[in-house]
């Protein structure tokens, strides 16, 4: 059994704003799947299917995440779709002794996929990490931290279509780079791609531009005070925005690439008449997460 194609059923809303005649529609690529949603879904496409296509002996897919990852949530549920062993190894060996209050860890651990836990030490030196995992386990399908390989690239074209053609902009939030590599390489020569960065990573200019051959992309940053950092802003922004379009967003990455989309129309950074595309990622799961630590905070939680 393989992942299907399913790129037909995803829609295109649109988001009405009054502002110098600029269209802005957002593709809902969270509807996807219930559990492997948005890009995650087309990361995994190829680097699945090409995998299942060798017919491996014991299949085994082993890949990397934080204790949150929206990535190890989706490939412990492709696990579980095609019944195939999964291993996450998961950043920070504190967490070993408290994984059952993670709704993400549980997740995956009722999927049946196995977990095991490393020092962040350990997890900085992943290339070190990923040639013993090949040598303990040679049939295994390794996949790096967020999906993001030659094989997502190619997916990640699963995406575009007829409709996404018409629009001048193309915008994705930007974790590992692997989805804005895809839309560069596969997007139509007149569209530009704008990639809203959630973490700040000096490097991942260079990383991108190992998987495209095109420069036809921008870098903004988005993080709001770093990587994984909820700001009282980015909720008010994610709860009007689901009062007002009926749209939810998770607080990592869609939903700080929405808010900055809206402070550069603001802005007049889009010219008048412009059509922008922005792709829902997905990652819904997160907002449970992000829930847990607001309310640690006393803060206001998203709805």
């Amino acid at each position: 059994m393989l992942l299907p194609i399913l790129s037909e059923k995803i829609p295109l809303q649109e988001i009405k704003i009054d502002h110098k005649n600029i269209k802005l529609f957002i593709k809902r690529e969270d509807l996807i799947h219930p559990e492997i949603s948005g890009n995650k879904y087309w990361k995994l496409f190829f680097n699945i299917n090409n995998y299942l296509d060798l017919k491996p002996e014991n299949p085994l897919i082993i890949t990397f995440g934080g204790a949150f990852s929206n990535h190890i949530s989706a490939v412990s549920a492709v696990g579980k779709l095609l019944n195939l062993k999964t291993l996450g190894i998961i950043r920070g060996e504190e967490i070993e002794n408290k994984w059952r209050d993670n709704p993400t860890l549980v997740f995956a651990k009722n999927n049946g996929m196995n977990l095991k836990f490393v020092t962040r030490e350990e997890y900085r030196h992943k290339d070190k990490l990923t040639e013993f995992l090949s040598e303990d386990f040679p049939e295994a399908l390794i996949i790096p931290e967020g999906g993001t390989n030659e094989n997502a690239v190619e997916g990640i074209k699963m995406m575009l279509n007829n409709d996404t053609k018409d629009f001048d902009y193309l915008c994705t939030a930007v974790g590992t780079g692997g989805t804005i590599a895809g839309l560069s390489s596969f997007c139509e020569d007149n569209q530009k791609v704008i990639g809203f960065k959630v973490v700040e990573d000096d490097s991942l200019e260079s990383k991108i531009s190992e998987l495209t051959s095109k420069q036809n992309f921008t870098l903004i940053s988005a993080s709001f005070g770093g990587y994984g950092k909820i700001i009282d802003e980015n909720v008010r922004f994610i709860n009007e925005f689901k009062t007002n379009f009926d749209i939810p967003l998770e607080p990592v990455y869609t939903g700080k690439m929405m808010q900055k989309v809206f402070e550069l129309i603001d802005e007049n950074f889009f010219p008048e008449g412009s059509r922008i595309l922005c792709f829902h990622t997905g990652g819904l799961q997160g907002i449970h997460a992000a829930n847990m630590l607001l309310e640690k905070q006393n803060r206001n939680l998203i709805k």
